[in-house]
């Protein structure tokens, strides 16, 4: 079955955030002997009894739609839980609960502690769905702050069943190629570009099975390691938090979560899995460890060695023509950023040698000088959430000028260290 292109264009660009997410179908032993869900609740529920008799009613929404907000309301009136799980987890429920806490961001600690690019990333899809709720006039994630509302309102104990943010990015990361990491990059800026009008309908749409299966196919072709951690590892992580919950005062449990999540949920709920282990960071494998030292000491080698074949003038111009390409490249990607024109001269100087280092990156020294030159003021954190809305708006803001700075000046110091390396090595194997 072939989606409308908008409903395509919208899934891929929400990747991280899952807007639409794996349906795979429940095995018949997750599945056994479901209690009959009351009539009076949405279609999207799928019920499911554990063994030891609690009852787990799963509600499958779509993080944009007043629907899912109003089936929220629905479902508590019916079932009257003991518990109502949502799929956030504490930090991004706060962030929900503080909208001001941009405010508090001390971008001189994102930097020093190379967050810089996950600061980015989070900040463009928020702002991809900060345009997608404008259009369809609804907060995104609105219905998981009414399952939170609902369970004040109504005494249910509320829980946070979802992995932290940070670890599920961070694990997607280390899963990627570098081409991989490129295309995904990609997608997240290309989001920033993105005019299509989305309709309630089209939203809604998502929900089904059908138009599910068809794009997490297509996610799964493209970008497996993305799948595996950020849908399957997640419905390990929320049917375990959900299994887990205890029995005594969870007789009837109310999850709401993204639709794509349910069937997984609920493949899941039969089987035991260990948190902390979804929780780890993989570790680097050796050639990641490795790869970052191999670089400068294959430059230190080409200049030697050309000192060797050619002597010192032929050692200098090796260094020439290192230092220049990855100053101007650095120095051109600093710019895309618009920075403060003493920004630039900074990150075009420091890139020859922090190229040598693997333990400082350009960007990074380029966008501390960028918060020395010009620091965002309180006004500039205040004034995010509305610049998320237009992109020159968002792109000019102070607080993404500095992480764009980062972030673009470690990709052309990247960039020009990629094409210095074979210059020398032309050079020095055209030495007499």
């Amino acid at each position: 079955m072939r989606l409308p292109m908008k409903a395509r264009r919208m899934i891929w660009k929400t990747l991280a955030r899952n807007l639409a997410e794996t349906t795979d179908a429940p095995s018949p032993a997750a599945a056994a002997d479901p209690p009959q869900a009351p009539a009076a609740l949405p279609p999207t529920v799928t019920p499911y009894v554990f063994p030891d008799g609690r009852k787990l009613y799963l509600l499958g929404t779509a993080h944009v739609s007043r629907q899912s907000v109003d089936d929220v309301k629905t479902c508590v009136a019916a079932l009257h839980p003991d518990v109502i799980g949502i799929e956030l987890c504490q930090p991004r429920y706060e962030g929900f609960r503080n909208p001001d806490r941009w405010k508090q961001t001390n971008l001189f600690q994102v930097i020093r502690q190379g967050k810089a690019l996950f600061l980015l990333a989070q900040l463009l899809l928020q702002s991809f769905y900060r345009r997608l709720g404008d259009q369809l006039e609804t907060e995104p994630g609105a219905e998981m702050m009414e399952g939170a509302r609902q369970a004040d309102a109504t005494g249910a104990r509320l829980e946070l069943i979802d992995r932290r943010i940070d670890l599920t990015l961070k694990r997607t990361w280390r899963h990627l190629s570098f081409l991989q990491k490129c295309r995904m990059a990609w997608m997240l800026i290309s989001s920033l570009f993105a005019s299509d009008d989305i309709s309630a309908e089209d939203v809604e749409a998502l929900k089904s099975r059908d138009q599910m299966d068809s794009m997490m196919g297509a996610m799964g072709e493209q970008f497996p390691a993305v799948k595996r951690v950020l849908i399957d590892e997640r419905d390990m992580y929320l049917a375990e938090r959900l299994r887990r919950l205890p029995p005594e005062s969870s007789r009837v449990i109310l999850a709401v979560v993204g639709a794509g999540h349910v069937p997984g949920i609920v493949r899941n709920l039969g089987e035991t899995r260990d948190l902390t282990a979804l929780e780890a960071l993989p570790p680097p494998t050796a050639w990641a460890r490795l790869w970052p030292w191999l670089l400068p000491a294959a430059v230190v080698a080409l200049v030697a060695w050309g000192f060797w074949q050619g002597g010192a003038e032929r050692a200098i111009d090796s260094m020439a023509v290192w230092c220049a390409v990855n100053a101007a490249c650095a120095a051109l990607g600093c710019l895309l950023a618009l920075p403060h024109p003493l920004t630039l001269l900074v990150a075009a100087l420091a890139a020859p040698i922090t190229s040598l280092n693997p333990t400082i990156a350009a960007g990074w020294v380029a966008g501390l000088a960028e918060v020395w030159l010009r620091p965002p003021a309180v006004k500039d954190f205040e004034s995010l959430p509305a610049d998320m809305l237009g992109f020159r708006s968002f792109v000019r803001n102070p607080v993404m000028r500095i992480l764009l700075v980062v972030v673009l000046t470690n990709l052309g110091s990247t960039v020009g260290t990629l094409v210095a390396i074979p210059w020398i090595a032309s050079l020095t194997a055209a030495a007499p």
